[in-house]
């Protein structure tokens, strides 16, 4: 890795041998039985994986997905050992505030490109690939906290030349969006965030009063810890031994990352593209396959799992922070605001974890009036 500062264009180039080695694994899957009479309950049902895998490997074209893709100006560069890459999109208006936005795990930089036409108008956009996913990894060393990352994307800011700056991000962006924030509080001036988990703090007290909404997602925050954290566990834990099964079979790629787009949209739908559209989703789970990330974004949970300095008490941040609620969040604001400096928290009835895709409208905004009542 060159320690040079340069920002070099980036193509996507997925070659004819590894879209021949994606279809050959799919067609070679060897398939679980199945326990009779079960469902989504004890994870992704037999018949349903069959049925899209067998579109992944003979329906889904990725190179018109490739060619999509690479319409938007893609770079890399060079921070702290990872080459990083995003998207650079800059508003007709030059006057238009920078804003960062970040995806989460299981996503990509792909969430974002439902806003971008959304957003253009009174943004310059920089929608990077964290650091350890798609073609900002792997990373293949220890200590890549969240505290890390968010100084590289703060790097990567000043890099482009931009002083003042948003951001914006979801799930473990919850975590990263705020520390950039925290590493660079001069530059950034406001933090909108999505898919946010706060955590109560063991005090008794923290239950008393809470509202109807608020008891609705303790209760689902409750329903995660005893049925939906299993991968939780797995990647914070023993990252390396689960990676050998998502590297080598894309089928348990795809079933780990459809699981999550079933459990965290919007349950008013029953299947996950009826939330989420099935190309986009399955050209998420191919940057995961292609770009063999799915190790060292599982390895990313166990840093967070066990870096101290993450989950020590700390300052209250001072950077003024936005939190939007869609249908399967579950934060809480008398959590969120021991940590964050929150002055903006608005709760919707439509959409889910991926709110991005699911709400692009109701997600853009927000943003907009978040930022637009800040003075920049």
């Amino acid at each position: 890795m060159t320690n040079s500062t340069e920002i070099r264009p980036f193509r996507i180039e997925i070659s004819d041998a590894d879209l021949a080695d994606l279809r050959d694994r799919l067609a070679a899957t060897r398939w679980p039985v199945e326990v009779a009479g079960t469902g989504w309950e004890r994870g992704v049902p037999s018949g349903y994986l069959q049925e899209l895998a067998a579109y992944w490997r003979d329906g889904f074209d990725w190179r018109a997905q490739e060619r999509a893709l690479n319409a938007y100006p893609q770079f890399t560069t060079a921070i702290d050992g990872a080459n990083v890459h995003f998207l650079h999109l800059r508003s007709d208006n030059e006057d238009a505030l920078p804003l960062l936005l970040l995806h989460g795990w299981p996503g990509s930089f792909l969430e974002f490109l439902e806003l971008v036409p959304l957003l253009t108008d009174e943004f310059h956009l920089v929608i990077p690939s964290l650091p350890g996913y798609g073609f900002s990894g792997p990373v293949t060393e220890t200590g890549w906290t969240d505290g890390r990352s968010a100084a590289v994307l703060a790097e990567l800011m000043d890099r482009l030349g931009y002083d003042r700056y948003g951001v914006q991000g979801g799930d473990v962006s919850g975590f990263i969006g705020p520390e950039v924030g925290r590493v660079a509080p001069d530059h950034v001036v406001g933090v909108h965030i999505n898919a946010f988990v706060t955590f109560p703090s063991g005090d008794p007290a923290d239950f008393e009063g809470l509202t109807e909404s608020e008891q609705r997602r303790m209760a689902v925050f409750e329903n995660f810890q005893q049925e939906l954290g299993g991968y939780l566990q797995l990647q914070g834990t023993r990252p390396q031994t689960v990676s050998y099964g998502l590297t080598d079979s894309p089928t348990a790629q795809l079933a780990w990352i459809v699981e999550k787009f079933k459990d965290w949209t919007d349950p008013a739908g029953e299947l996950p593209e009826d939330a989420v559209d099935r190309d986009r989703l399955l050209t998420n789970v191919s940057l995961y396959w292609f770009t063999n990330t799915a190790s060292s974004t599982a390895h990313t949970y166990y840093e967070r799992f066990h870096d101290a300095a993450g989950w020590a008490p700390r300052q209250r941040s001072t950077v003024p922070t936005a939190v939007a609620n869609f249908t399967t969040d579950i934060a809480i604001r008398r959590f969120a605001e021991r940590a964050d400096t929150i002055v903006r928290w608005t709760e919707f009835d439509r959409g889910g974890h991926f709110a991005a895709l699911e709400a692009p409208d109701l997600l853009a905004d927000d943003v907009r009036a978040f930022f637009a009542g800040l003075n920049n």
